[in-house]
């Protein structure tokens, strides 16, 4: 018999739809499909119908489970959810014993491919010469070293989903990529093809310096003036972990003394910034409104993957995305 199953999500459909492209209809064909899609909002009116409902898929939106919820679902045993963030909500799942997958790994995807983009540009000196061509107005404007990307090296901070994806991105590239991340051991660095290096070496021999670390209470406002000093000539700050662990005013000091380097932002603290930051004004300075993650057409990618666990689980089969107490604690 199929298990009874419900879609939870809320979120803009100009971000794509999570169970399109065919997948809300093989979600339909696998299980005993509720036809409505819930929210917080119209959960009540529809709690009666999802009393035997044993499985849930779910993607932004998500709503964070309390006490009336859990009463109206007794047969609840298992949420997958298609996107990468579930701290908002894991907690009451978890402690009431429902298993909870989420798709974090395949939500860093687009955000290591946006940044090896990113890395490959900035090792030809694409931002740097891009402005000051529009400065001078001749080819003058590439007449700084420009390594490219043959034996270069590139510095990652933090080797979790998105830090070990990059990794893996890079290594199709004869580049040379450090890594600092207290939780790096020397078999996984070995494994990896990493150097292990305290954060002051990174950021002293990296030509770009790529930001990946946990945003956990211990990383704010780590990344500091004294690390962005001592940047090599032409270097680039890739941020797309948070802006709370940039000490942005440091960032802003250094990069004003320093037009040679370069900052390529997806996060900041707030997002956007204020109207009168001067990370609006500086030249260089690329501030991106968060689009590193999952959008448009790949965004099914997400559904594939909760479909794929859905199916392990109900086979008997060993899950790859659980999410654990423990890994909660990775994810701060």
């Amino acid at each position: 018999m199929l298990k009874k199953a419900a879609l939870f999500y809320d979120y803009p459909p100009e971000d794509g739809d999570v169970f399109g492209q065919g997948r809300r209809d093989l979600i339909a064909e696998i299980t005993d499909l509720y036809p409505h899609v819930i929210n917080g909002g119209n959960f009540d009116e529809n709690a009666d119908a999802l009393a035997d409902v044993e499985v849930i898929f779910a993607t932004w939106g998500l709503p964070r489970f309390a006490d009336h919820h859990f009463s109206r679902l007794p047969k609840l045993k298992a949420v997958f959810y298609a996107a990468g963030d579930v701290r908002s909500f894991a907690d009451p799942l978890v402690e009431n014993d429902i298993i909870l997958v989420g798709a974090w790994d395949i939500n860093a995807i687009p955000v290591a491919e946006m940044c090896l983009s990113q890395i490959l540009l900035s090792l030809r000196g694409y931002f740097r010469a891009a402005r000051q061509y529009r400065d001078v107005k001749t080819h003058a404007a590439k007449s700084f070293s420009r390594s490219g990307v043959f034996g270069e090296t590139v510095g990652l901070i933090g080797l979790g989903k998105i830090g070990t994806r990059l990794r893996e991105l890079l290594s199709s590239f004869p580049i040379k990529v450090i890594a600092h991340d207290p939780f790096l051991t020397d078999e996984r660095a070995k494994a990896l093809d990493v150097e292990a290096v305290s954060l002051v070496d990174l950021f002293e021999r990296s030509l770009v310096v790529s930001n990946h670390t946990p945003n956990l209470e211990s990383t704010r406002g780590v990344l500091t003036a004294n690390y962005f000093e001592i940047m090599r000539d032409g270097a680039t700050f890739i941020n797309s972990g948070r802006g709370a662990q940039v000490v942005e005013q440091d960032l802003v000091r250094v990069l004003s003394a320093r037009p040679d380097l370069t900052a390529l932002l997806d996060v900041t603290l707030p997002e956007p910034p204020p109207a009168g930051s001067a990370l609006w004004s500086l030249e260089n300075v690329v501030i991106s409104p968060h689009i590193g993650g999952t959008v448009g057409d790949e965004v099914v990618r997400l559904a594939d993957c909760m479909i794929e666990e859905f199916e392990r689980w109900e086979a008997g089969g060993p899950l790859r995305y659980r999410i654990t107490p423990e890994v909660l604690k990775t994810m701060g």
